[in-house]
């Protein structure tokens, strides 16, 4: 079963790039079988014609570049200066929470305003990090999280944003839930997103129980059933929740729209590192290489979005840690691509 499941998806994902629901005769056991032995896919005879990674030659850079808001958190400047400072570091968007837009409205900010000055200063909003439980095991619960989420939507697309985070809060401590009534639930809010024009990335946490595999993610987003349906992925996540980084080339890489970048250090080892740990792009032991080249080869041509919850960085000077993040970055991917 595994091998007859592999074949046709690996040649579907890799060349076709569309995202399908899985077929009904593989069970979700099977499916996750499969997903398991990613790493190995290789080995299968339709993947092993396949060219490697490194094969395609790119001129320009296919990424765009954004800044997460939490990679200066610390300094707590508010919403409007950092929008101020993405511009002037050099990023093309921005990635704020949304704690901070409600904190802006709560100061008398108008989200209209707040509009005009990202566009003023030549930025898009990319993504935004909300916490909606949408995954929610009681119903009643769930609902409420849908009534979040349709308000932090609102939130976002009044200050011109089409997309919005959707991590697994709510069952982080779960384990052993049905992937598929999982995929229900993300189907409905990805039905609320269409209503709302604001699209819900399905996000992996890697210290999180439920939704910390590539797999999982992949699965769940696969049998929503939504040609819509997008995944928000994360250097530091993969690595903590311990997927291996070549299962990214199974993936529909037009079926993400922003990727979380950062890196992270050798120690602490990955069941102790935290999200604190994580360091600019280049200064740690992720396969960047790797990465950025199997992204541009599933053909991702988002955002990728320095996410950075580092407590040195927060002690200084804003625009510098902003305009290095930036630096390391691109010079990752120039040399990833050989730009």
């Amino acid at each position: 079963m595994r091998k007859r499941f592999l074949l046709p998806f690996a040649e579907f994902a890799t060349r076709e790039r569309v995202l399908m629901p899985v077929p009904p005769q593989v069970t979700r056991r099977d499916w996750l079988t499969a997903a398991a032995a990613l790493p190995v896919a290789a080995a299968l005879p339709a993947v092993a014609t396949a060219e490697p990674a490194t094969a395609a030659k790119f001129t320009s850079d296919p990424f765009r570049y954004c800044l997460n808001t939490s990679t200066v958190r610390g300094q707590q400047l508010g919403i409007v200066k950092e929008i101020e400072l993405a511009a002037k570091a050099g990023y093309q968007g921005i990635e704020p929470w949304i704690n901070e837009l409600d904190k802006y409205v709560a100061d008398g900010g108008s989200l209209d305003d707040l509009r005009k000055r990202i566009a003023d200063a030549g930025l898009t909003v990319d993504s935004a990090i909300g916490f909606a439980a949408f995954l929610h095991e009681d119903g009643v619960e769930r609902l409420k999280g849908l009534d979040e989420a349709r308000r932090a939507m609102d939130l976002v697309k009044q200050i011109g944003g089409t997309r919005i985070a959707a991590p697994p809060v709510g069952v982080t401590d779960k384990t052993g839930l049905d992937l598929d009534q999982l995929a229900e639930r993300f189907a409905a809010l990805v039905d609320l997103g269409g209503e709302t024009g604001v699209l819900p990335q399905l996000e992996l946490w890697g210290f999180s129980k439920t939704l910390h595999r590539l797999g999982e993610v992949a699965y769940v987003a696969t049998q929503a059933g939504r040609s819509k349906a997008l995944m928000l992925l994360d250097v530091y996540h993969i690595h903590k929740g311990g997927s291996r980084f070549e299962g990214l080339r199974m993936l529909n890489g037009r079926q993400m729209e922003c990727f979380h970048v950062n890196d992270y250090p050798a120690e602490p080892p990955r069941e102790s590192i935290k999200d604190e740990h994580r360091v600019f792009p280049g200064d740690g032991v992720a396969p960047l290489d790797q990465i950025f080249q199997t992204l541009a080869e599933i053909g991702f041509r988002g955002s990728l979005s320095l996410e950075l919850f580092n407590r040195e960085y927060w002690q200084r000077d804003p625009l510098e840690v902003a305009r290095t993040g930036l630096e390391k970055t691109r010079a990752a991917v120039a040399k990833a691509l050989n730009l």
